[in-house]
C-alpha cells in the first residue's frame, strides 16, 4: 500500500472538515461528479451518489484494506508487535503496536494502556539503525528532547513508516504545517481567541511611551523602513526623517536603533543590528541617532553600547564590511564586548548535551565530562552575565543600546532578559507573553528558520528560544517567589514553539505572519493556554515583589535543567513535583476556606432569624397577656379590636410568626390574636417549631450545599492511574474534583462549574461525573 500517496489524496484536510466532506473533496479532484446507483458500497460503507463507479475501483485496487482509526484519527499505517526500547530497561523492552497518522506517530501499550504521542512537527531526526535479529530499529529525536527507539519487526513495515515520516515531519511548504489544518478536538475557544490579547502600541503607554523624549515612527507602516521590524518602532523626538533613514541604510538588513525598554528612571534599552562600518566607513546620520538616544535620558551624560558577540568575531565580521562602532566617531558612548557565541557554536553545543543525555550507561563522572565539554551551561551564564550587566546599567540610571550581529538572535535573548530582571510586570503570565511578543515576535526572530518549521538550510537551525528558556528558568530556581509561572508554563511554551499546532510562533518576522493570513487562518497558543491558566500557577508567588532580580552567577549557581533536558527518562524524577503539591494544597486550602465562609454565612443567617423569630414570639405572648388584662377591666368592641389587629398584622414584616403563609393560613390561627372570646386557649400553638424558614434560608438545599465540598482530598503520592486507566508518569499533572476529592487526569477532568457550597460562586474544577451532579443540583 502507498501510504504516501494516501496521505497526499485524503489527509491535507482530514482536521478541518468531517469525514464525508473530506472524502467528496478527495473524489472531486480525482473525477468529475456523476449519476450512479445509491448501492455502491466501499468496504461495506454505503457511497455517496456523487463519487462514480471509476473512483470506486480505484480506491479497492489501491487501498486493499479498509481505513483504520485510533480515537477518531485516521491511521495511514498500523504494525502490531513493536517493541520501544527504554535505554534504562533494555532487556524488558515494551510490546505494542504503532500508529501512523497524518499528525501523530502513536505507541500504544496494551497492558498498561499507557500511549506514547510524538507529534511529527516535534521529530529533529530520524535514523534507521541497521537490522537485528529481532527487527529493524528505529531511531528517533525530538525537538522536546524526547529520544525514542522502536524495534519494526519487520523491515519492510519499518522502511515504510521511516519513508513517510521523512515526508511528513518537516513540510517544503510553510502553508503545509500542522496550524493550518489543526482543529481543537472540541470547541474550547474561537479562533480568534488570544490574537488580540496584546498589542505593541499598548505594551509601550504601560511604559508611558509616546511621550516628551519618545515618539512613534511613521516611516515603518509599510516596512519600507525595515521589513523584519514591526510597524510602530519608538524613536527619539530628536531623530529627524534623514536621521532614521540613513542610520538604517547604515545598519545590517536595515535594523536602526529602536526603543524595546523605558524604565521609570529613564533610562532606556534600543537595540539594532551591527553597522556597516568595515575599517574605516562612518555614517554621520547614524552618529547623530546614538546622540539623540543619549539625549532622552536627563539623568547622565554617556550612555553604553553592548555588543553581544565576542570581540575575535565582531573583528572577522568587519572584513565582511560590517563590524562596530568605532569610539572615536561616537561621542559620549562607552563601548563593551560581552561573549555570546554565534547560532553554529550554540547548534553543536546542545547536539553534545543531547549525547551527554542519551549515555547508555551513565557515570557521575561520564556524565559530568560530558556536560562540561558541551559548553551549555558556560553559554547560559553568558548570555545571564550579559543581561545582568544590562540590567544593572538600567537600574543605575545610564541608556544601553545593544546590537550583536543581525539583531534577532543574542540581542533578542539578552533585550528580553534585562526587561524581565528590571520589571516585575513581565514575570507575570500575561506580562512574559507580552515580553515575547516584543522582543521575540514583533522584532523579528526568526522563529521559523531558528526551529526548523519546514526544509531549509540546516546551518539556520539554533536553540536561541531554548536558551532564553533556560535562562528564566535559573532565574526561577534562585528567585522562585518573584515569578507568577511554574516550570510547566515554560515547558508548554518550548514544545509549542515547535510543534506548530497554533499559527502564534510561524514566519520570521511580524511582515511573515500578516502575509500568512495567521490570525485567520490558524489558533493562537495564548488563546489556548488562557483556557489553562491554573496549571501555571507558581504557589510560591509573592505579587508584592517590586524589585530588581539581580541573580548570582557563581559557576556552582548555574544548574542543569533535568526538566527540559532530561524531562522523558524514567527515574530520575521525583514522583511528584514539588510545585505540583504545593499548587494542590493551595487549591485545597482555598476550597476549604470558601466553603467555611459561606457555611459561616450560613450559620449567622440562621442565628439572626431564630434570634428575631423570639423577639416576635414574646411580644405576641405579651401583647396577648395585655389584651386579657384589658378585657376583663373594660368592655371593649371586638370587631374594633379585630380590625385593629388585622391592619397592625398586614403591615408587618414577611417573617412575623403570624403573617398568613404562602399557603393562606396563618401559623396559629388569626381568632387567637383577635382577642375575641375563647381566645384563653390560643397561645397553646405558637411554638419555634410552627415557625417556617424563609426562601434565604431554605434548611432543605443545606445538605445539598455540605455535601458539594469534598473536605478530604485523596494523596497524590497513592494514585497512580486515573479512573480512565490512563497511568501517570513524572510528567503528567494530577488534578483534583473539588467536589468529590478524586484524582484525574486532564483529559478526565476538563469542566469547570460553581459549587453550591461555595461562597465565592466561581468555576471549579470538577470530574465529568460531579458536574452532572451538580447540574442537577444548582438551579
Amino acid at each position: 500500500m502507498d501510504f504516501t500517496k494516501f496521505m497526499n489524496k485524503f489527509n491535507e484536510i482530514e482536521r478541518q472538515l468531517s469525514p464525508t466532506s473530506a472524502l467528496r473533496l478527495s473524489f472531486d479532484n480525482i473525477s468529475p461528479e456523476t449519476e450512479e446507483p445509491e448501492n455502491k458500497r466501499l468496504w461495506g460503507v454505503p457511497v455517496p451518489p456523487f463519487v462514480s463507479e471509476k473512483v470506486v475501483s480505484w480506491i479497492e485496487e489501491e487501498f486493499t484494506d479498509p481505513p483504520i482509526f485510533y480515537n477518531d484519527t485516521l491511521v495511514l499505517k498500523k504494525v502490531e508487535n513493536v517493541r520501544m526500547i527504554d535505554r534504562y530497561n533494555t532487556k524488558n523492552p515494551i510490546v505494542g503496536t504503532l500508529y501512523l497518522t497524518a499528525t501523530h506517530l502513536i505507541f500504544v501499550e496494551p497492558d498498561s494502556n499507557k500511549e506514547t504521542w510524538i507529534l511529527h512537527m516535534h521529530i529533529a531526526n530520524i535514523e534507521k539503525l541497521p537490522l537485528t535479529t529481532t527487527g529493524s530499529p528505529l531511531l528517533i529525536r525530538c525537538k522536546t528532547f524526547l529520544s525514542v527507539t522502536f524495534v519494526v519487526p519487520k523491515d519492510s513495515e519499518c522502511h515504510d513508516v521511516y519513508t513517510s515520516l521523512l515526508k511528513l515531519y518537516q513540510p517544503v511548504s510553510i502553508n503545509k504545517l500542522y496550524c493550518f489544518n489543526y482543529q481543537p478536538a472540541k470547541d474550547d475557544f474561537p479562533k480568534n481567541s488570544g490574537w488580540e490579547y496584546f498589542k505593541l502600541e499598548s505594551e509601550f503607554k504601560r511604559m508611558r511611551v509616546p511621550n516628551d523624549t519618545w515618539t512613534l515612527c511613521s516611516l515603518n507602516t509599510n516596512y519600507e523602513l525595515c521589513d523584519t521590524y514591526p510597524r510602530q518602532i519608538y524613536v527619539p523626538q530628536g531623530a529627524n526623517t534623514a536621521m532614521l533613514i540613513g542610520s538604517s541604510r547604515f545598519r545590517s538588513k536595515g535594523r536602526l536603533p529602536a526603543l524595546t525598554y523605558l524604565h521609570s528612571n529613564k533610562a532606556s534599552i534600543c537595540r539594532c543590528s551591527q553597522p556597516l562600518s568595515g575599517f574605516s566607513a562612518r555614517c554621520l546620520e547614524d552618529e547623530q541617532m546614538f546622540e539623540a538616544i543619549r539625549k532622552t535620558n536627563p539623568n547622565t551624560d554617556h550612555m553604553y553600547v553592548v555588543d553581544t558577540r565576542p570581540r575575535i568575531n565582531a573583528l572577522a565580521n568587519r572584513a565582511a564590511g560590517k563590524g562596530y562602532e568605532n569610539e572615536a566617531f561616537y561621542e559620549n558612548i562607552k563601548f563593551h564586548f560581552l561573549g555570546i557565541e554565534n547560532i553554529h557554536t550554540q547548534r553543536t553545543s546542545l547536539q553534545k548535551l543531547i549525547e551527554a543525555c542519551e549515555q547508555k550507561t551513565p557515570t557521575m563522572s561520564g556524565f559530568l565530562n560530558a556536560l562540561e565539554s558541551s559548553g551549555w551551561l558556560k553559554h547560559i551564564r553568558s548570555i545571564l552575565d550579559t543581561s545582568s550587566f544590562i540590567s544593572n546599567v538600567v537600574d543605575k540610571g545610564v541608556s544601553v543600546v545593544v546590537h550583536c550581529s543581525d539583531g534577532w538572535d543574542r540581542t533578542a535573548q539578552v533585550c528580553s532578559l534585562a526587561s524581565l530582571m528590571l520589571d516585575p510586570y513581565y514575570r507575570t503570565i500575561k506580562g512574559f507573553q507580552a515580553l515575547i511578543e516584543k522582543d521575540w515576535l514583533a522584532f523579528g526572530h526568526k522563529f521559523s528558520d531558528r526551529c526548523g518549521h519546514i526544509q531549509n538550510d540546516p546551518r539556520e537551525v539554533s536553540p536561541i528560544f531554548t536558551q532564553f528558556l533556560d535562562c528564566t528558568w535559573q532565574l526561577m530556581s534562585q528567585r522562585s517567589d518573584a515569578f507568577e509561572f511554574n516550570e510547566r508554563f515554560l515547558l508548554i511554551l518550548h514544545d509549542h514553539v515547535h510543534s506548530c499546532q497554533f499559527g502564534t510562533f510561524v514566519g520570521n518576522c511580524e511582515k511573515d505572519r500578516l502575509d500568512l493570513q495567521l490570525a485567520k487562518r490558524t489558533f493562537s497558543l495564548w488563546g489556548h493556554m488562557a483556557n489553562h491558566l491554573n496549571e501555571y500557577i507558581n504557589p510560591l508567588y509573592k505579587p508584592d515583589v517590586d524589585e530588581t532580580i539581580k541573580p548570582n552567577l557563581a559557576p556552582q549557581c548555574i544548574k542543569f535543567w533535568r526538566g527540559m533536558y532530561s524531562r522523558f527518562e524514567s527515574g530520575v524524577h521525583p514522583r511528584e513535583p514539588l510545585g505540583d503539591l504545593l499548587l494542590a494544597t493551595k487549591d485545597h486550602t482555598t476550597s476549604l476556606e470558601d466553603h467555611v465562609q459561606h457555611l459561616t454565612k450560613r450559620i449567622t443567617s440562621f442565628k439572626n432569624y431564630i434570634s428575631k423569630s423570639a423577639k416576635k414570639i414574646q411580644d405576641a405572648t405579651s401583647s396577648k397577656s395585655i389584651t386579657k388584662e384589658s378585657s376583663a377591666t373594660d368592655t371593649n368592641d371586638n370587631k374594633y379590636n379585630y380590625d385593629k389587629k388585622m391592619s397592625e398584622l398586614s403591615s408587618a414584616d414577611d417573617d412575623h410568626p403570624l403573617k398568613l403563609s404562602e399557603g393562606g393560613s396563618s401559623v396559629s390561627g388569626a381568632n387567637n390574636v383577635s382577642g375575641s372570646s375563647g381566645s384563653g386557649n390560643g397561645s397553646g400553638g405558637m411554638s419555634f417549631a410552627s415557625l417556617s424558614l424563609s426562601d434565604e434560608v431554605d434548611p432543605s438545599t443545606l445538605n445539598d450545599e455540605i455535601n458539594s465540598v469534598a473536605v478530604d482530598w485523596k494523596s497524590m503520592r497513592n494514585v497512580t492511574a486515573c479512573s480512565c486507566s490512563t497511568p501517570f508518569d513524572q510528567f503528567s499533572k494530577k488534578t483534583h474534583c473539588w467536589k468529590c476529592g478524586e484524582i484525574f487526569c486532564e483529559r478526565c477532568i476538563d469542566k469547570s462549574i460553581p459549587l453550591p457550597g461555595q461562597d465565592s460562586g466561581k468555576p471549579v474544577p470538577v470530574c465529568r461525573t460531579c458536574f452532572r451532579l451538580v447540574q442537577k443540583i444548582s438551579p
